[in-house]
């Protein structure tokens, strides 16, 4: 993967049609999570911990800051956040693919300068099985 653009990487959100772009993100951090079930018992040999494959609980969180593309879709995501929704979200990183599947936001802060324009940090948690589709 070459280098690629921070602010190419953006957050869509379902419209009924397809998706429709509602921010950019200037930061960003994507994690994916799976829990371990151990499984260890007196005979695991060497008394080594041993893991049950294909279980536990997978998830995946996203955080960042950037600006909102326009005021509605502010409203969108912030209703979004009141309401503790679920909804269809992509998130698209350029060179690498797109994520889509059910998130929900855990967290929306604002913040400005005095010279500078309005800018937000959010936190997604996946809620569902999520599709990568690879660039």
């Amino acid at each position: 993967m070459t280098a690629q653009r921070g602010k190419d990487l953006l957050i869509r959100v379902g419209n009924g049609a397809g998706f429709v772009a509602v921010a950019g993100l200037r930061t960003r951090q994507i994690t994916f999570n799976a829990e371990a079930v151990d499984v260890t018992n007196a005979e695991s040999a060497g008394r080594w911990r041993e893991l049950l494959s294909g279980a536990g609980v997978r998830r995946a969180a996203i955080s960042g800051s950037g600006v909102f593309r326009d005021e509605a879709s502010d409203l969108r995501l912030r209703q979004m956040f009141f309401d503790g929704a679920l909804d269809t979200l992509q998130v698209v990183v350029p060179g690498f693919g797109t994520l889509e599947g059910l998130f929900q936001i855990t967290s929306l802060d604002y913040r400005g300068d005095h010279a500078g324009e309005v800018t937000f940090d959010m936190a997604l948690d996946s809620a569902g099985p999520l599709t990568f589709t690879a660039s």
